[in-house]
């Protein structure tokens, strides 16, 4: 397999597609439609629906090219038994508390309505769906495993939040010995001053925790690889 290149901050960054995954972080109803857990915390959605477009052209490069996809979603079981007492105090002071009932079901909790993935990023047969309970992929999950079994050394990382859970995510696969490319365009925050420092957070110093591009120049690359 070639290697593609592909115009990055703070350097241009490198994979192969056979070894490199695609991991698209909690795109989930209740972060990313309305009448969700983020709206009902009286947050801003577009950002994180205005990101789904394209993170669709992504996702169908990565399946079209053979690449690891995986999702992952942030939930917990219905008896909260895996959810941290000082975590579920915090949801609650905001007024719509993990496991309250909302517009969507429960929130945040695995099985409902509004924790699974917006229709337009459904998993496609195969695909793996990380259930987290925690902010980053890897804490209480087997993501590394499966990547470590797949013999994965590169991630492509969307999804939202940029500031949260996926900057969390980046920053434990950077420990752990993988290069991350963050999609700056597939990601988002509500606050967009949170989403910009992340971006510099995470490729200062020299790509400190890992790479981030507009999505165009991901798929530019990998289409002339193609040719």
């Amino acid at each position: 397999m070639k290697t593609i290149n592909v115009e990055a901050k703070p350097y241009e960054y490198q994979f192969k597609t056979d070894e490199t995954a695609l991991v698209i972080i909690d795109m989930q109803r209740d972060f990313c439609a309305a009448g969700g857990f983020g709206e009902k915390l009286g947050n801003d959605i577009s950002p994180t629906r205005e990101i789904i477009k394209p993170l669709q052209k992504v996702l169908a490069a990565a399946r079209d090219n053979e690449m690891l996809v995986i999702h992952t979603r942030e939930g917990h079981r219905p008896d909260l038994s895996d959810c941290p007492p000082s975590k579920l105090k915090r949801s609650r002071r905001q007024g719509a508390g993990i496991g309250d009932e909302g517009p969507m079901g429960r929130i945040l909790i695995r099985g409902e309505y509004g924790h699974d993935i917006v229709d337009e990023l459904q998993p496609a047969e195969g695909e793996p769906v990380i259930d987290k309970p925690g902010k980053g992929a890897f804490y209480k999950t087997d993501l590394g495993l499966i990547l470590q079994n797949k013999a994965i050394k590169n991630l492509i990382v969307a999804g939202v939040t940029t500031h949260v859970c996926v900057q969390t995510t980046i920053r434990e696969a950077n420990d752990r010995g993988y290069d991350c490319l963050l999609l700056e365009d597939c990601s988002a925050a509500f606050d967009p001053q949170d989403h910009e420092d992340s971006i510099r957070m995470i490729h200062q110093q020299g790509a400190i925790f890992g790479w981030t591009t507009e999505s165009q120049n991901l798929l530019a690359a990998i289409n002339e690889e193609v040719k």
